[in-house]
């Protein structure tokens, strides 16, 4: 407790203001004894203006209306003070060190959790392995450090290396570096514990690991950006000579925030590498484009269950001759299901019938071969197929047709009739003997033959959102194809059956078209390979 009068002189100073002001006694001015914040204090106290509370006083002794506060050896205190009727005051100086020491610890806590949650939301954002490193590397050396560096491991005897000066932008560079010559930096690269920053020396820091332009490195963190199972890379940090060294407890906050990003970049790599593996897997079961083949003409159109999905259980394929007077094989199957589980089974149809062209002119024993090959394998799916062998002859293609288990196809004659081909037999994969009947036919110049899915007969939709296409509509809208390219009816077929079901939701849709050309002129290219109908 200080009593202080109006002039500034002490009136009394008790025992603990004695000990914590040396020198404070009876007359004594205030000035000489006390710091600065408080001698203000009280002069505002005494002659108070509009300017002072907000400005010098304010700005130095963060005076609150009569409370002010400063520090006194090392510690905080607030002053109290009470005005006396003859002018003087009594100042009660409260120590708060500990609860200001709290509240700013309380402050960088929300601050650091802030940032962290900032991190992981722009870090988990994109699932793009560069832009996590660039991400990490801005953020690290705006809030971290004065730059900052994030290695990935290498890649073919290179480390991919994004660098960020505070203030500045990520850049990207693959150096040929060994990172064992950056003491830390390779164990960190393995997944290992970080070494302490005290323990590396600056100056033994090589060229590459600081930015151009930098200056003298004052400090450097190295830590690892621990991934899912291996090491994501390493995060280094640079502190330039006159900013103060990395303290142990930024180090663990500068952990806690590799964690993060380490997470992140592991979660992009993983991404990048199931793309990778999906595409290959993908480009295998799509179904291929088709053209004209030894004299005929094949489309086909296919789409899957869920438009953000590129494969299904649908799926056609057309298995050209090996040899002259053969012919082409075209097949279209319909798996139980849909879907990734769908297309895997799918994919195995299609190699074993692959595998099985050799005896392409007997329909009956590739389905029985293949109905062995689904039962004795882990998939409890069966599929419906039908096959067709189509052989140009003179201007007509001679078909044959066997289906099993699946719709039969239609014929389109070139008056515009459409038939239904006379073929039927049981599904493949569900019961141990395949029963099929083919059946033959010609098709004249003009005239197609169409298969196709239960994706598009069962399509719901329409005026009322739930009629079905169904087989009636698809022979009207066939009828009125005829003569049409092949091409062209596979357009016409998919635009109706799409407008019909509009967002609603379908089945996989597959259709092939098989089309005797109009035009039959043989030619040959380049007078050595065998000759080919065009049109």
């Amino acid at each position: 407790m200080l009593v202080v009068e109006a002039d500034g002189r002490l009136i009394l100073a008790n025992e603990a203001a004695g000990v914590l002001l040396p020198g404070a006694g009876e007359g004594v001015a205030l000035a000489d004894v006390a710091p600065p914040w408080l001698s203000r204090a009280h002069e505002t106290l005494r002659a108070p203006t509009e300017e002072s509370p907000g400005t010098d006083v304010a700005a130095t002794a963060d005076v609150d209306v009569a409370v002010a506060w400063g520090a006194v050896g090392g510690r905080t205190f607030e002053a109290h003070p009470t005005v006396l009727a003859d002018g003087s005051a009594v100042w009660w100086l409260v120590e708060d060190t500990d609860r200001r020491l709290a509240r700013e610890a309380l402050r960088m806590e929300r601050e650091r959790t802030e940032f962290l949650s900032r991190s992981s939301n722009l870090l988990l954002s994109s699932l793009n392995l560069d832009r996590c490193m660039d991400v990490t590397a801005q953020m690290a050396a705006e809030h971290l450090a004065d730059a900052a560096m994030v290695i990935a491991p290498s890649r073919a005897n290179r480390l991919p290396v994004v660098s960020c000066v505070r203030g500045g932008s990520p850049s990207q560079s693959h150096l040929g570096v060994d990172p064992d010559e950056v003491p830390g930096l390779g164990e960190a690269l393995r997944g290992f514990p970080p070494v302490p920053s005290r323990w590396l020396d600056p100056a033994t820091a090589p060229s590459w690991l600081v930015p151009e332009g930098f200056g003298p490195v004052g400090s450097i963190v190295i830590t690892p950006l621990p991934g899912h199972g291996v090491s994501a890379g390493a995060l280094v940090l640079l502190r330039r000579s006159e900013t103060d060294a990395f303290t142990e407890r930024e180090e663990v906050f500068a952990r806690l925030f590799a964690a993060r990003a380490g997470a992140a970049m592991s979660a992009a790599r993983l991404y990048a590498e199931q793309s990778a593996i999906t595409d290959v897997l993908m480009r295998e079961l799509l179904p291929p484009s088709l053209h004209q083949v030894g004299g005929v003409d094949f489309a086909g159109g296919y789409r899957p269950s869920q438009d953000h999905e590129r494969i299904g259980g649908d799926f056609y394929d057309v298995h050209p001759s090996v040899a002259e007077g053969e012919a082409s094989l075209a097949v279209l199957g319909d798996v139980c299901g849909k879907g990734l589980e769908a297309a895997v089974l799918t994919g195995k149809i299609r190699n074993t019938l692959h595998a099985l062209l050799p005896m392409a002119d007997d329909h009956q024993r590739m389905l029985s071969l293949l109905n062995t090959a689904l039962l004795n394998s882990h998939h409890t799916r069966f599929a419906t197929l039908i096959l067709a062998s189509a052989l140009r002859d003179g201007h007509q293609v001679r078909l044959r047709l066997t289906s099993a288990g699946h719709l039969a196809p239609l014929i389109v004659r070139a008056d515009g009739e459409v038939e239904q081909a006379d073929t039927k037999g049981t599904l493949v994969g569900a019961i141990p003997d395949a029963v099929s009947r083919t059946v033959t036919l010609s098709l004249a110049p003009g005239e197609t033959c169409v298969l196709y899915t239960d994706g598009i007969t069962e399509a719901r939709g329409g005026p009322l959102g739930g009629a079905l296409f169904g087989e009636k509509r698809l022979r009207r809208v066939l009828s009125e194809c005829a003569g049409m390219p092949a091409e062209g009816i596979v357009e016409r077929v998919q635009m109706l059956a799409a407008e019909w079901v509009g967002t609603g939701r379908h089945d996989d849709m597959a259709v092939v078209v098989i089309s005797a050309p109009r035009t039959h002129h043989l030619s040959a290219v380049n007078g050595r390979t065998r000759g080919r109908y065009t049109a």
